[in-house]
């Protein structure tokens, strides 16, 4: 028999589950065609090049001793616990519950890279003017979209509890 509360998170943990197998088929597709370092124009805009993040978001932390591995570890699993806890809370909430999906998704997909890799595998490289936006991968795309529904969902309530 699965709980109540299994059977109401369970969209949520499918797509959470979808997204970080996507990221890691991605990351091993591009692991197996690049060597390291090795860049693939794609676009004038838009390179595929094979990175290791040592570090969190935008390579911070990413010349520490080592020390962050387990830090960045720490957090993850301590963010899916809580984005499991806040999906059995509010799983009927369909943008809080899609942003959380999407986030936790994406923290699964790096957080197995950086448990079997010790780095976060980006490959993905946006440039204009000279200037390379730092390597992402889907993972890092699917927490920022999550981000952004988390707040646009935390816009959408403070203005309806504005509204007489």
């Amino acid at each position: 028999m699965i709980p109540a509360s299994l059977k109401r998170i369970a969209p949520w943990l499918a797509l959470a589950l979808l997204i970080a197998l996507a990221d890691q088929a991605s990351k091993y597709a591009i692991s197996s065609n690049l060597r390291f370092g090795e860049v693939r124009e794609i676009a004038p805009f838009f390179n595929l090049v094979l990175a290791h993040n040592r570090g969190a978001a935008f390579s911070f932390l990413a010349d520490a001793g080592g020390w962050q591995r387990a830090l960045f570890i720490g957090i993850a699993v301590a963010a899916t616990g809580a984005i499991v806890f806040l999906l059995a809370r509010h799983s009927s909430e369909r943008l809080f519950s899609t942003g959380l999906a999407l986030v936790l998704g994406g923290a699964l997909g790096n957080l197995w890279d950086r448990i079997a890799l010790g780095h976060v595998v980006d490959f993905l490289d946006f440039h204009a003017f000279g200037w390379h936006f730092w390597a992402f991968n889907l993972a890092d795309s699917a927490i920022t979209v999550g981000a952004g529904l988390l707040i646009l969902d935390g816009l959408r309530s403070a203005g309806a509890a504005q509204k007489p």
